[in-house]
């Protein structure tokens, strides 16, 4: 018998066999014939089967064990998948900001979780220098990276849009000279 674990696929093994299969089916929905539909429709009943045997592992699994099990990048992928994951995509997104938080204050900004309005992640970014989130490409950067994170964690939320900062928005009020408050001009 093998050693546990020696069949196990790295990280970068399973992303390509990802990637294959995504070429795969659309190869295959793209080919006609009579063999595509019921091609289709047996990866769609394999899907299901496995979807609603990640379901019962969770069911069986305590709190902890269930938790563990969405950390884990391919599983909490899966369980995204099938409608089953433990966690609330709004708890995901907002704990993906928060890894990124350090990288984005390296960078003289900062970005925090603002919630989510139809679907929609909310994030407040801002940059270092007085400048917004949208100065130059390194906010570009930070607002993409941003949201390739929080789509990653959320991929049920269909968009992130980054929310104005309040503190950005105050501005010291005009300076009116008391002069001109105290003397009227003639009419």
């Amino acid at each position: 018998m093998d050693e546990p674990g020696a069949a196990r696929l790295a990280d970068p093994d399973v992303e390509a066999r990802l990637a294959r299969l995504d070429e795969l089916l659309e190869g295959l929905e793209s080919t006609p014939g009579p063999v595509t539909r019921p091609a289709t429709e047996a990866v769609g009943l394999l899907t299901e089967v496995y979807g609603e045997a990640l379901a019962r592992v969770l069911d069986l699994a305590g709190t902890a064990l269930a938790a563990r099990l969405a950390d884990d990048e391919l599983l909490g992928h899966l369980l995204v998948l099938h409608d089953i994951h433990p966690e609330p995509a709004e708890r995901r997104a907002a704990r993906a900001v928060e890894r990124l938080r350090p990288a984005v204050r390296e960078r003289g900004g900062d970005v925090e979780w603002a919630g989510v309005e139809g679907g929609v992640a909310r994030v407040r970014l801002t940059a270092g220098g007085g400048c917004g989130a949208g100065c130059g490409s390194g906010g570009a950067d930070v607002t993409g990276a941003v949201r390739a994170a929080v789509l990653a964690a959320a991929p049920e939320l269909t968009d992130v849009e980054p929310v104005p900062d309040p503190a950005a928005r105050r501005s010291a009020p005009a300076f009116v000279p008391l002069a001109t408050l105290t003397h009227r001009s003639a009419p």
